[in-house]
């Protein structure tokens, strides 16, 4: 049996293993791999990091703990904001702005909704306490001494913020610098923070556990998040992950609703359909082939199915759908903002920028030896830089050219697709009758939409390792800007990749085909043509093909594949296949001693910078499918809804059930993703338009309706868009060889042309067909900027900041500046009256110290009101200082000292 004091802590059984870092101990000859090892861990123990190594094992164990004198010192280089002592007037700080929907929202909430609230019971709500920039100058402000004053979390980034950090060669070996450098040598198999408990054990309360019960567990898919805990778990960038998304999966639920009245309105109407009455009741009217020489005439009555089925997703209510949708994603992302505004001040992120971020390891050793420096105006320090025009500039050139020769490669294989298409026309005889409806929703539709996603996903693979090498030639400061440069490089191949064939059948197919004495040709192969019932149908079936497969493929893979890597894993482990061969066997014996916590996360799957960029790239591919093509598509929002019920309690059990537990990170929102869907709700609008102008029949029904047809009705319409063509001018080759129709002198095909019996201009397009096309243009212009309009009026009702936060914000700022002027002006006096020492309320009255960014140790000493500035120069960030004499003999040591009768007192305050 295994308490929660001996699971995760050293042998001492006290101190907590905050990181592990694991190797093969049993490999022979590796003299170099276990010389970086050792200035690797010697360095980590100038830093200040406790360590302790486990060898019972085949696989050796590096534990590294994290002291709290480390903890502070590294909070105030990292600049993370931690809560205060609680102040006077603070509960009355968060107060309730007033609006009626609000208001009809907490009236309803108790009786109705109480089963959506998550259980207070097992969630505690942490008591409201301001946040500040960790300083040990302002140590009165933090109760630092608290056992829970710096969280395990907090504990992981310091560790993994040094151990990125720390150096394992020589100092002329700019590139011999941080933990990811030894992972990709494979000098250690792994390093990850531990998880506070394991499921295998209930007996060890723990918050993984809480978590896996009570947010990962599909059951509970219709509870709120515990985003607090979540975050104190993860940190903030995986629980900004989890907000998001629920949001967004709230947001569908309205867009649901409308797609679905959008729906049943095509479903209830289309018996009643007029031009699906004309073609279904049409039993005279003969179709030209729709390939050459082996395509038969058909009858205009065949695409009788086709035309009720296209009813139901193109019908009168399309249009209203399309605008709430256009107007539904501005507000979707305006709402967004206003929400993440609380959570970024509950977070403490509202300041967080990426000129905070400090750089990134590799960045600053390939920038080692450039003089070039620039001043960074957040941190005030000297950081060095890239030179523009012989460094970054030629980097960014060729990064970008392969990326634009693999999307033009994209683009080549949906040509191929196309071509594919094409040639389906002159051979699909064999696949029986050529005009069943049958046989072109599913041979065409379907077997080229099955095709496009097998594509689709083999480029994926070969694209990821070129974007990740594109991106690693660039000179991207922090990780941040690095992560968002190759999310940008991926989404852009994705975006050719899954949305190019939907454009294609949306705004090219059976747009230019020719007509049968003279067919646009390609590769000498006739241009595919619209049904009867436009291309609309066409373009639903792609769209439920690809993104209802896609997601139903994603969610049986979600578990599927962790799982079992997961168990491969643990099988290899206990096999002694992972790292030795069956000759070079251990005295730790065969397989890992599961006895800790370390050993039983060393079996999870590594967690690494690409985990959450998969998870936000499949939901923003969704994004672009319910708001690109919805009109064509209005369940779309629906299966998205339903998807991500499932995805978010998925993507929760997989992170806390089968990976290692990641290291928490600072964001400040989405980042890159945001502008991404603020760009794609602009293409949508475009895309809306054009679909409903030249995709449906919209425009040319109420043209038909109000300018043509003296009666002011669709009676007529099917024969008014029907061409007719003379059988003797078919061009060579085109005629059908075999046919199971006589006597045939004409027949109809779908274009706006002259008869052949037109005096001036035979096969030309008539007038009313430049002025339809003059509508269509029109309605096109309008609607976008009617649209646009009505967004950028929606963006200005909807401030960014509520009010009520505005307020909170500045009554914190207030209560905060009189707190610290207090505290000061108390200084002050002691400092007069009584001379130095350290004060009551912990703070150092005639000397303070700090570390900037660059590891140099301010030391500020007052007497008499007249301030001596004395600088100390470290080696390294962390590393102890140098000691010099200080005016009147003080030394550093002198200061360390006091800094730790300063951490003492501190519980005074």
């Amino acid at each position: 049996m295994y308490s929660k004091y001996t699971w995760n802590r050293f042998q001492d059984g006290k101190r907590v293993v905050d990181f592990v870092l694991a190797f093969n101990g049993h490999l022979q000859n590796d003299e170099e791999a276990d010389r970086k090892r050792k200035i690797f861990q010697e360095n980590l123990i100038r830093e200040g990091l406790e360590i302790e190594p486990e060898t019972t094992q085949r696989i050796h164990f590096i534990k590294i703990h994290v002291p709290p004198e480390v903890v502070s010192r590294y909070c105030e280089h990292m600049k993370i904001m931690m809560p205060i002592v609680k102040l006077k007037d603070q509960e009355n700080i968060i107060t309730e702005e007033f609006s009626i929907g609000g208001s009809l929202v907490r009236f309803f909430r108790r009786p109705m909704f109480r089963f959506v609230i998550i259980d207070r019971d097992k969630f505690r709500k942490r008591e409201y306490r301001l946040l500040h920039e960790y300083s040990r100058e302002k140590c009165y402000l933090f109760d630092a001494d608290a056992p829970d004053f710096f969280t395990p979390s907090i504990r992981i980034a310091v560790a993994h913020f040094i151990l990125e950090r720390a150096r394992f060669g020589l100092e002329d070996e700019k590139y011999d610098i941080g933990l990811r450098k030894l992972l990709n040598d494979q000098v250690y198999l792994d390093a990850y923070p531990l998880h506070d408990g394991s499921p295998d054990l209930p007996e060890l309360e723990c918050q993984r556990t809480l978590l896996l019960e009570e947010w990962a567990s599909v059951i509970r898919w219709i509870k709120h998040q515990p985003l607090d805990h979540i975050k104190e778990y993860f940190g903030v960038k995986i629980a900004m992950y989890f907000a998001w998304l629920g949001f967004y999966t709230h947001m569908l639920i309205s867009a649901s609703i409308v797609g679905l009245l959008c729906f049943f309105y095509g479903l209830l109407t289309f018996r009643e359909n007029r031009i699906s009455q004309e073609i279904c009741q049409d039993n005279t009217t003969v179709m030209c082939p729709t390939c050459d020489a082996k395509c038969d005439y058909w009858m205009l009555n065949d695409a009788c199915t086709y035309s009720h089925i296209s009813h139901i997703f193109d019908n009168n209510f399309t249009i209203v759908f399309a605008v709430f949708m256009s107007i539904w994603a501005t507000m979707y992302l305006e709402l967004w903002k206003r929400y993440s505004s609380d959570i970024q001040h509950r977070w403490g992120v509202t300041d967080y920028c990426l000129l905070a971020e400090p750089p990134r390891p590799q960045y600053l050793a390939r920038l080692k030896d450039t003089k070039k420096t620039f001043f960074n105006i957040v941190t005030g320090a000297q950081e060095p830089s890239p030179p523009f025009w012989t460094k970054k500039l030629p980097s960014m050139l060729y990064s970008y050219s392969i990326i634009s020769l693999f999307i033009v490669l994209a683009l080549s294989a949906v040509f191929g697709i196309v071509i594919y298409r094409m040639s389906l026309m002159t051979t699909r005889n064999i696949y029986g009758n050529p005009d069943d409806a049958t046989t072109k929703l599913l041979l065409f539709s379907g077997t080229t939409a099955v095709i496009n996603l097998m594509v689709s996903t083999v480029l994926n693979y070969a694209y990821d390792y070129v974007a990740v090498y594109m991106t690693d030639i660039e000179y991207r400061r922090t990780q941040s800007e690095y992560n968002e440069s190759l999310n940008l490089k991926i989404y852009l191949f994705q975006f050719i990749n899954y949305y190019s064939s939907i454009f294609y059948i949306a705004f090219i197919k059976g747009k230019f085909p020719g007509y049968p004495a003279k067919y646009n040709r390609i590769l000498s192969f006739r241009q595919e043509e619209c049904s009867q019932g436009g291309c609309l149908v066409e373009l639903c079936i792609q769209l439920a093909i690809i993104m209802v497969g896609k997601q139903v493929i994603a969610l049986i893979l979600e578990i599927m594949l962790p799982f079992c890597w997961q168990k491969l894993k643990e099988f290899r482990s206990v096999l002694g296949l992972a790292t030795e061969d069956a000759d070079n066997k251990g005295p730790g014996g065969e397989q890992l001693i599961c006895c800790n916590q370390w050993t039983k996360d060393f079996n999870l799957l590594s967690w690494h910078d690409r985990s959450l960029f998969e998870e936000y790239l499949k939901m923003i591919i969704q994004y672009g499918f319910i708001t690109i093509f919805v009109v064509a598509f209005p369940l779309g929002p629906l299966f998205a809804l339903l998807n991500n019920v499932f995805e978010t309690r998925l993507d929760a059990k997989k992170f806390l059930l089968y990976y290692k537990r990641s290291v928490p990170r600072r964001v400040r929102d989405i980042g890159i993703w945001y502008n991404v869907m603020h760009v794609l709700g602009k293409i949508a609008v475009i895309s809306s338009a054009f679909i409903i102008a030249f995709s449906s029949d919209f425009i040319p029904r109420l043209y038909y309706k109000y300018l043509l047809n003296e009666d002011r009705t669709e009676a007529g319409f099917v024969q008014h868009t029907l061409a007719v063509f003379n059988v003797s001018d078919f061009e060579e080759g085109a005629a059908p060889r075999f046919s199971k129709f006589t006597n045939v002198t004409q027949c109809r095909y779908q274009e706006y042309r002259n008869p052949p019996d037109h005096p001036d201009r035979p096969y030309k397009r008539p007038l009313f067909y430049w002025h339809m096309l003059a509508l269509r243009l029109a309605f096109v212009v309008i609607y976008q900027n009617v649209v646009s309009f009505v967004q950028i009026v929606v963006a200005w009702a909807i401030p960014d900041v509520p009010g009520r936060l505005q307020d909170q914000i500045k009554r914190e700022q207030y209560l905060m500046n009189e707190y610290i002027i207090k505290q000061e002006k108390r200084l002050t006096d002691r400092r007069k009256g009584g001379g130095g020492g350290v004060g009551r309320n912990g703070t150092l009255t005639r000397q303070q110290s700090s570390l900037d960014d660059y590891g140099t140790a301010s030391l500020l000493e007052e007497e008499d009101g007249e301030a001596a500035t004395i600088r100390v120069e470290e080696e390294k960030f962390g590393a102890p200082p140098r000691r010099r004499n200080a005016g009147g003999g003080q030394t550093t040591a002198d200061i360390n000292e006091r800094f730790k009768e300063c951490e003492i007192v501190t519980s005074r305050v």
